[in-house]
């Protein structure tokens, strides 16, 4: 073999072959398995260069934080951590100081980070923030995209709850309905309802209270039944068509008629689960409105009275009426409404027997007087307010199980009622009012009520001891001026038979007898009066002033004893009340 054609092979390594005098490698055979030696040393030297720059770039950023980081939106990248930890201040100390923003859905509020137990941890966030990424690919993508780091927070969980508990941002869902102005209808547009999701709530607020934008809060939603659609539907096709016109009401030789503003006063809507609203009709508005035109129509019953006569119950016997069966006479009236033509009903007549009949009065029990009371000592204008309450009551009728309410029964006690000016005591003072001495009244059925073994369904003692009333055994009763009740007295009748209350006035004293059937001996027995108290002076009022040496304050007792009428003890209760001095009155300074 010539020289210029020698080549040389060496086992496990590269060919080599003469080129210009000199050996250099051959190229493997196209499709071999080994990369070109050249590739190699490219690519082992581009290795080491990304290799040097890697160590070089943890010796530099050693100490500060890593390239692109941002807290809370504030750039740190590349700062030592004391730098970085002015800055976070710089720009954060405005707005840890202020407000949370929240929001929940459609609805804003605040909350003070203080009271929700928020509180930063500058140290902790400084660390997450500082640590710096092994990963080579994470610090290379460094040099391109930012990174963010948590803002961390101390927090005090129970006040947190407690202050997104305070917040007003729950709602329930506000159902579509149909409100009238006169006899216009308006749809009322339906509101979706919305519940916080309390966990999701607090991991928002503590991830973001330091963020320039509002926490936006996590909300469980709920939708209405009807939708506003359906809303403006019924609007259409059933309010509007409903005033459109009036009703007539055919009676027994005469009409009635319900008039439009009547119907949109009686009307409602209420949201159905079929997704659609459905008309409802007070009957009672309806009745008011065409019950006084035809009353004429109608016969009146009378309830069964128990009069005492000669001292002797008697039964003077009920009456039926004939009227109206409203129940029966409207049942089609919500579904003729939405009907603009043939807008007729008939009124349908039943018998209408008394609330209280004859067969129901005899049955009663009603035969003797089972307790009594007289008190006397009033002045002649509290004496006229008595006798009118009186002549209320008289009569009454408490059947077994019902609860006779003084203040229930009269109804208001002014002046239409009869009632005139008349004394009354006012924070120790005299006084005058309408209906003054009416609490004589209570004190004399409160005592009837009390021999006659009755159940103590509520009753209040004068403030002031009034010497003609058993001490801890009285009564007072008090109004508002529209009628209201504000001190009641109620019994209950707990036996098995009726009690009629009977009244007696005199202008020197009222009685008050309750009959029934007996069943127990009642026995009161006052207690020792204790802790007295001396009365203390005032000075009266500077017009119409009244001295007066006042009175002490005490403690006194009662205690009722109540037996069967074989004389067995059934019960005993005692009552406990503290009497306030009545003060001394002085006038003129």
């Amino acid at each position: 073999m010539a020289d210029d054609e020698q080549t040389i092979r060496i086992e496990g390594t590269a060919r080599f072959a003469p080129v210009s005098g000199s050996l250099v490698p051959e190229e493997p055979p196209t499709g071999g398995r080994r990369l070109p030696f050249r590739a190699l040393i490219v690519a082992g030297a581009a290795v080491g260069v990304l290799v040097l720059l890697y160590g070089l770039d943890l010796l530099l950023s050693g100490g500060s934080m890593p390239r692109g980081t941002t807290v809370a939106g504030v750039d740190v990248g590349g700062l030592s951590r004391t730098d970085a930890e002015r800055r976070l201040h710089d720009e954060l100390d405005s707005r840890i100081a202020g407000p949370i923003k929240l929001r929940a859905g459609d609805v804003d509020a605040r909350l003070d980070a203080k009271a929700a137990g928020l509180t930063p941890d500058w140290s902790g966030t400084l660390d997450r923030a500082g640590d710096q990424p092994l990963n080579p690919f994470v610090r290379l993508a460094s040099f391109f995209a930012g990174h963010e780091s948590p803002f961390l927070s101390k927090v005090d969980d129970a006040a947190l709850a407690k202050a997104l508990g305070g917040l007003k941002m729950e709602r329930e869902p506000v159902e579509g309905t149909i409100r009238f102005d006169g006899i216009t209808p308006s749809a009322v547009t339906p509101r979706s309802g919305q519940k916080l999701d309390t966990a999701g709530a607090k991991r928002s607020v503590v991830d973001g209270w330091v963020t320039a934008n509002p926490v936006q809060l996590p909300v469980n939603t709920t939708s209405p039944k009807v939708s506003a659609d359906a809303v403006r539907a019924a609007v259409e096709n059933y309010a509007k068509p409903a005033v459109s016109g009036p009703v007539t009401v055919k009676g027994e030789g005469k009409d009635a008629t319900l008039q439009p503003e009547a119907i949109a006063a009686a009307l409602t809507f209420t949201a159905g689960d079929d997704g659609k609203l459905a008309p409802k009709l007070d009957h009672g508005r309806v009745v008011d409105a065409l019950k006084p035109q035809l009353a004429s129509t109608e016969q009146l019953g009378k309830d069964a009275e128990v009069v005492i006569e000669g001292d002797k119950p008697t039964v003077k016997p009920s009456v039926d009426g004939r009227g109206v069966d409203w129940d029966k006479s409207l049942a089609g009236l919500a579904d003729l409404l939405p009907h603009k033509d043939n807008r007729t009903v008939t009124a349908q007549y039943a018998k209408q027997p008394a609330r209280l009949t004859t067969d129901q009065a005899n049955q009663l029990g009603i035969k003797e007087v089972v307790g009594e009371f007289t008190t006397g000592g009033f002045a002649a204008d509290s004496g006229v307010n008595i006798r009118v309450v009186a002549a209320k009551v008289d009569g009454a009728v408490v059947k077994p199980g019902e609860t006779f309410s003084l203040n229930g029964f009269t109804g208001p006690r002014g002046v239409p009622q009869g009632y005139v000016n008349a004394g009354i005591i006012e924070n120790g003072a005299p006084g005058t009012a309408v209906g003054g001495g009416i609490s004589q009244f209570a004190t004399t059925l409160y005592n009837a009520s009390y021999f006659a073994g009755l159940a103590d369904a509520g009753h209040t003692e004068h403030s002031y001891y009034i010497s003609r009333y058993p001490a801890a055994r009285e009564a007072t009763v008090f109004e508002n001026p529209d009628g209201s009740s504000v001190i009641d007295l109620k019994f209950n009748n707990d036996g098995p038979t009726g009690i009629v209350i009977q009244t007696i006035w005199t202008p020197q004293n009222i009685t008050v007898r309750l009959w029934g059937t007996k069943r127990y001996q009642v026995e009161s027995v006052p207690g020792e009066r204790s802790d007295y108290v001396d009365p203390q002076p005032r000075p009266g009022p500077a017009t119409n002033c009244h001295p007066s040496n006042g009175g002490p304050g005490f403690t006194a007792t009662d205690t009722r004893v109540i037996k069967d009428l074989n004389g067995r003890e059934v019960s005993r209760h005692t009552r406990k009340k503290v009497y306030d001095p009545a003060p001394k009155i002085t006038c003129g300074g």
